[in-house]
């Protein structure tokens, strides 16, 4: 594990767009209800950064439950997801129109943006969020994202506003990711008690994964681990993270003076960062099921940056159709890329092991000689 306390080295020297994600335990008090303070406090410093206008900013934030629930008069967040719904239905407005008065205080002007997972893998709605609020951001609009609760199942989740933070992050090319928790940052750990904060981390290992502590209250859906995880995407994708105590006055100026605070987390590989397609496939997708690969295979996708061919194929898991994303995967059950598959498991079934010249015999038509283009394809480090 490489973990460094020294200087805040390695933060972007020239930083203009950011996306700054503030989680529930920020924005409510201890019984859960909204905190005008808090917000008024978040709301004036991400205003001061914009009316300098050499910084754009994205807000991602949590807290619309927690709004709907003190609306509803309720003493605790409900357990079930129409309750859930609801309560989101409810606090979306009341949190939007906090944010609106105290940004508007400042002579700021903000916009909301609902969004799914759905809405950021399909590809024609993933590239509108993004000209979306890339063209806000050049009105000067700063735009206040949250996932679309109202709507959201488990098979259209983010999960938590962290991953979300991350993709929106992704989406928009953005120069730094900002996670505004409770904590200092991330701590080692030693015999299951925290210890130093870690100034910075090259990656984000396993060994760092199991250091994260778990959620945090019963008010937010994250925790260290998710954070950690969710950086984990932005800077393979291409942006750093930093990882910081919003409760702290001055912080995000703090972070862009390049105080030592917080936990700085940046790319340990080598590797140049992803194409705009081939973040949508590694970063906005869910595969839908597997296909096993041979050693050979392996070899050649892993080291040689080939294409998936039949012969290659060894056996397939779940059901997926043409242009589903599906994984990868080598017979130690080690994912080695994803990628969008050209036949369904239906038709990867009947001509796996083939050479590419006997497709046409088996399925009475090649359409593409490879099961998954390299074009359509991204390794993966798992």
């Amino acid at each position: 594990m490489d973990l460094k306390s020294t200087h805040r080295e390695g933060l972007p020297s020239s930083i203009h767009r950011i996306v700054v994600k503030v989680g529930s335990r920020i924005l409510v008090d201890e019984q859960g209800r909204p905190d005008p303070e808090r917000i008024e406090q978040l709301a004036g410093e991400i205003a001061d950064l914009h009316l300098q206008e050499r910084y754009e900013v994205i807000l991602v934030s949590s807290g619309a439950i927690a709004a709907g629930v003190q609306t509803l008069g309720w003493s605790e967040r409900p357990g079930h997801l129409p309750e859930l719904q609801m309560a989101a239905a409810l606090g979306q407005g009341v949190l939007m129109n906090q944010y609106s008065n105290f940004f508007a205080s400042h002579n700021c002007r903000i916009g909301q943006v609902l969004l799914t997972h759905a809405d950021l893998r399909n590809r024609e709605r993933h590239l509108n969020a993004r000209n979306t609020m890339l063209t806000m951001l050049r009105n000067g609009v700063i735009p206040v994202v949250n996932e679309n609760d109202v709507v959201a199942t488990d098979e259209i989740k983010f999960g938590d506003n962290d991953l979300l933070a991350s993709m929106v992050a992704t989406l928009v090319d953005a120069d730094l990711l900002i996670l505004l928790t409770t904590a200092d940052g991330f701590h080692r750990t030693e015999n299951g008690k925290l210890t130093e904060r870690v100034s910075r981390l090259d990656g984000v290992s396993d060994e760092v994964l199991r250091m994260a502590g778990g959620k945090g209250s019963g008010w937010s859906t994250g925790g260290m681990a998710s954070k950690l995880k969710s950086a984990e995407h932005a800077v393979r994708a291409g942006t750093p993270v930093v990882i910081a105590n919003g409760t702290t006055r001055g912080m995000l100026s703090r972070i862009l003076n390049g105080d030592d605070v917080g936990t700085l987390i940046l790319n340990d590989q080598q590797e140049q960062p992803l194409k705009a397609r081939k973040k949508w496939i590694a970063f906005f997708h869910r595969p839908q099921g597997t296909i096993v690969v041979d050693k050979g295979a392996e070899k050649a996708i892993r080291h040689h940056g080939n294409s998936l061919l039949p012969v290659g194929v060894d056996h397939t898991r779940g059901e997926f159709p043409v242009g589903a994303l599906v994984n990868i995967e080598s017979m130690n059950g080690k994912v080695v890329a994803r990628g969008i598959t050209s036949y369904s498991r239906k038709d990867v079934e009947s001509i796996k092991g083939v050479h590419s010249a006997e497709i046409s015999s088996i399925l009475g038509e090649c359409h593409f000689e490879e099961v998954i283009h390299r074009d359509n394809m991204v390794l993966i480090d798992e």
